[in-house]
């Protein structure tokens, strides 16, 4: 049974937290866009965790509203003072380039050089992310630091080694196929260079996932997308609409490696069953939690929850995206995610999925008054432990509210008992001819 086999990966969270940090870590150098070369060796580097498709969209390919766009790569970019000192360098933080900035080799003065360049006042010694994806342009991200020891009599040339131009835009997808084509969605954006929070997190959560999800025999089919953020979502669910049909439950993950409180974000729908799980799992956690009302804003939720899809995505994080000072930073590095941050994730993930694959409603076939729990050895016949004691409560629940309406996630929140003792309860009844499911 899947709550078995997850009741022992709980035991191994150490462990796991461990490989999944050590996959961040893989992943941490890399430049990564929304397209190109940075992008296919990260699922690359997934690929030997998990068996990946991978996709190539051509550029200039419609989908809805937006186009896709040209293909960037970068080898290198620089800025070099008079005496030839490379004083901002690619090489030193991919952060320091303006993702997808156009190529650019010239000498200018600093007046000029200005207008292309960003920094964070506040946090002097940080670097800060900017992209430009969809509007050429060029520019530089430094520490407030460097950019105060910049000298108006300097000329400084400027070289950013880049390309962009027609190629095609790349994701990654692994289905598991359970018992149903009913599907639960799993989709992390993969397209941030090193930010280690605010996109790593998500991608080793979700591959862990995935691994461990491809051992079990499971109810549902599981579908985990490794997407460009925004332009990923709108090119998979374009291409793929007619199979949207079968996604029933859905996780956006994010922002999972940090040491905040955790934080659910509810799907469009407000009561879908995932919104219901998730706060269930987040209020019996022992963790700090919050559940937030679905917003039109953040990641790629908003485009699964669309109004001509509206499916049942929610997105689950521990602090949301700019609520952190480390967030789109170079702070947000390898010291502030996390091992134990990213196992307590995976964990609550997994507890959802648990309770999805087991949350199913049922019918009392024994339903005028109680059946005669004894001669089914139901019932102790002697005094016993607490525990039998409870489990007997369980069964009496379990027995009194299957009329077909209830699933058994609302049957322990009413009763006030663990989902798992009301599902082994469940279970029981089941063998017993006294349960239908419905």
């Amino acid at each position: 049974m899947i709550a078995e086999n997850l009741d022992v990966e709980h035991n191994k969270t150490n462990a796991v937290g461990q490989n999944m940090y050590q996959l961040i870590t893989k992943l941490y150098p890399i430049c990564r866009s929304i397209t190109g070369n940075g992008f296919r060796e990260t699922l690359n580097i997934i690929k030997d965790y998990i068996p990946l498709e991978v996709h190539e969209v051509p550029t200039g390919t419609e989908v809805y509203d937006w186009t896709v766009p040209k293909e960037w790569n970068i080898k290198d970019a620089y800025i070099k003072n008079s005496q030839g000192a490379k004083i901002v360098d690619f090489n030193d933080s991919n952060l320091h380039v303006v993702n997808y900035s156009v190529p650019v080799q010239q000498k200018m003065s600093l007046d000029e050089l200005k207008t292309h360049l960003f920094t964070l006042p506040d946090y002097p010694d940080w670097i800060p992310y900017r992209t430009s994806y969809y509007k050429e342009s060029w520019g530089f991200c430094l520490t407030h630091k460097q950019y105060l020891e910049l000298q108006d009599s300097e000329t400084y040339e400027v070289v950013i080694d880049s390309s962009l131009e027609t190629g095609h835009l790349t994701y990654g997808e692994y289905f598991i196929a359970g018992e149903t084509t009913e599907e639960v969605l799993i989709s992390c954006h993969s397209c941030h260079p090193s930010l280690c929070n605010d996109n790593l997190s998500g991608i080793s959560v979700a591959v862990f996932l995935a691994q461990h999800l491809s051992k079990l025999s499971l109810h549902y089919s599981y579908r985990f997308l490794f997407i460009p953020g925004t332009i990923g979502s709108v090119t998979w669910l374009c291409h793929n609409e007619a199979q949207t049909r079968n996604i029933k439950h859905g996780l956006v993950l994010t922002c999972v490696g940090d040491g905040g409180k955790f934080t659910y974000k509810k799907s469009r729908q407000g009561s879908a069953e995932i919104d219901k799980i998730a706060e269930y799992v987040l209020a019996n956690s022992g963790k700090e939690y919050e559940v937030i009302d679905f917003f039109p804003y953040g990641y790629d939720e908003r485009q699964y929850c669309s109004p001509g899809f509206n499916l049942a995505v929610g997105c689950f994080m521990r602090s949301p995206h700019g609520s952190f000072p480390e967030y789109h930073t170079s702070a947000d590095n390898l010291e502030f995610v996390k091992p134990e941050y990213v196992a307590d994730s995976y964990t609550q993930c997994l507890s959802i999925i648990q309770i999805l694959e087991n949350n199913k409603t049922y019918l009392n076939q024994n339903s005028k008054c109680e059946p005669r729990l004894g001669k089914r050895g139901l019932y102790r016949a002697v005094g016993g432990q607490a525990e039998e004691a409870l489990n007997e409560l369980a069964i009496l629940w379990v027995l009194n509210l299957a009329d077909g309406e209830y699933s058994l996630l609302a049957m322990a929140q009413r009763s006030g008992m663990a989902f798992n003792v009301i599902n082994k309860a469940a279970q029981a009844l089941l063998k017993h001819d006294l349960l239908k499911e419905i």
